[in-house]
């Protein structure tokens, strides 16, 4: 699919607009005051006539062509680039069939939006007109945003000031799951670079703890990411966590969370680990509770697996669990899918969270000969069942994120019992707060919400560059330090 530009140059913004009707797809670009003769293309043009500003796209694929245009006054105040990306919204629901249910809203953090009109004074109602004219959402999705966000207020309100969030980087996994694009290694793959990896990120956590003394942070959240940090064994486990207790004050730590993950990695051991170093909150993340779906996407151990790992976990004290899903997954049928979400419900976990799948072009998932079944598979009943059953059993939802290529343009949704959000998901989705990250493929958000400044910090990816350039990127680190300076 070629995209051809005549006038403008909104690039990002209208492959957005088709990356909702054609996931997982590579554009080529050109320019030209005309539309191709031949092939798949779009043609988006931004024109001024005597009439006025001419906005016009034009699309084909294979036979078909739709088109669409409008003219603004010349003096109109109204935004060209929204306009061209409805124009293209149109021609597209046209030629496909398709009716994304966002709409036009391809940004990640929609509940963003909501909190900032909430902030402004606009009601319910008027928001919901807003939302359905100007980026045609549906009521459906405007409703699952305004909800999240009403969730959420008052946790945002009581943010304790000079706070700040720490993420730990654990990128491996016992093995590479079909649907992921993540930077992580396998424990067989990367077993050399273990050892050392572990110690420049003990090395690494200590110097962005003295990093915040100097500049008076506290600390809010812990967060162990992956990958699937219960790859490691209990010995590194607890290494990593002595770590963090030794060089922050933890005294005002709210929330600690591990991300368990693959059943197929729990053991007994590895949890008391987890919980004698402070972690209030684990996640256990089945995926899928149909063993053949389990199967399909590479997931080494089975449901029976999960449900011994969850129970084990109960049993050793763990009173905020979190369980992560994905619709759309290969094989997977409504009737399966909404067999998983009722089998999660009996075990009653304070967190569910709904992921979407999401074709990335880095998945091994996007080159199969599985992809194009991925691309009919009917995500949406799937996360609209799971919608109307956790609201049903008094789950509420408390974030909301969307990614590129996902399948019918939908969401994840983390749901919650009441009083049992995740703190960290919140801030860090919301991009309220800092948080400092640590370890391989870690990326910092500076946040100074007085003057509305984020900027971001990158380690390095791969765990073998993270370890060859260690020095220079713990002198990114510094980076912090000239960013509070400015808040001053």
């Amino acid at each position: 699919m070629t995209l051809i530009f005549s006038g403008n140059n909104y690039i990002y913004e209208t492959e957005g607009i088709m990356k909702l009707f054609i996931p997982a797809e590579r554009f080529a670009h050109s320019r030209s005051d005309s539309p191709a003769a031949e092939g798949d293309y779009a043609f988006i043009c931004e024109k001024q006539t005597e009439a006025g500003i001419l906005l016009y796209v034009e699309a084909r694929l294979g036979d078909s062509k739709a088109s669409r245009e409008l003219t603004l006054p010349a003096d109109s105040q109204e935004d060209r680039e929204l306009a061209l990306s409805k124009l293209l919204y149109q021609a597209m629901s046209e030629l496909t069939g398709i009716v994304p249910k966002w709409g036009v809203m391809t940004g990640v953090r929609p509940v963003k939006r909501v909190n900032r009109y909430i902030d402004s004074g606009m009601e319910r109602s008027e928001m919901a007109r807003f939302f359905k004219e100007q980026f045609y959402c549906s009521e459906e999705k405007f409703d699952i945003a305004y909800r999240t966000a009403q969730v959420q207020r008052g946790i945002m309100t009581a943010l304790p000031e000079e706070s700040f969030s720490l993420y730990v980087s654990i990128p491996f996994c016992p093995t590479r799951c079909s649907y992921c694009s993540f930077i992580s290694q396998t424990v067989a793959s990367g077993k050399k670079l273990i050892p050392e990896y572990i110690e420049r990120l003990c090395e690494e956590i200590a110097y962005t703890a003295q990093l915040t003394k100097e500049l008076g942070l506290r600390l809010d959240t812990v967060y162990f990411g992956g990958g699937t940090p219960t790859a490691f064994e209990a010995t590194a486990l607890e290494r990593i966590m002595r770590a963090v207790s030794d060089s922050f004050d933890m005294s005002t730590v709210r929330e600690y969370t591990v991300e368990a993950g693959r059943a197929d990695t729990i053991t007994r051991e590895k949890l008391e680990v987890i919980r004698d170093g402070g972690a209030t909150r684990l996640s256990v993340n089945p995926q899928t509770l149909s063993d053949n779906v389990l199967e399909a996407i590479g997931r080494k151990h089975t449901a029976a697996q999960f449900y011994e790992a969850f129970d084990l976990a109960r049993s050793l004290g763990f009173d905020r669990i979190n369980t992560d899903i994905i619709a759309g997954l290969p094989t997977d049928t409504p009737e399966s899918f909404a067999a998983t979400v009722e089998g999660l419900l009996k075990l009653a976990p304070e967190n569910i969270t709904v992921h979407t799948l999401s074709i990335k072009r880095a998945a091994d998932l996007n080159y199969s000969d599985k992809k194009q079944q991925i691309l009919t598979s009917p995500a949406g009943v799937m996360v609209d069942f799971a919608s109307r059953r956790l609201t049903e059993s008094g789950y509420s939802p408390y974030y909301l994120y969307r990614q590129k290529n996902m399948l019918d343009n939908l969401e994840n949704i983390g749901w919650s019992r009441e009083g049992c959000e995740s703190l960290y998901n919140i801030f860090i989705m919301e991009e309220i707060q800092t948080i400092l990250a640590v370890g391989a493929g870690a990326s910092s958000k500076l946040v100074d919400l007085r003057n509305s400044r984020l900027e971001r910090v990158f380690n390095y990816k791969h765990p073998l560059e993270y370890l060859k350039h260690f020095g220079l990127m713990l002198d990114k680190k510094k980076e912090t330090v000239d960013f509070y300076a400015q808040k001053e």
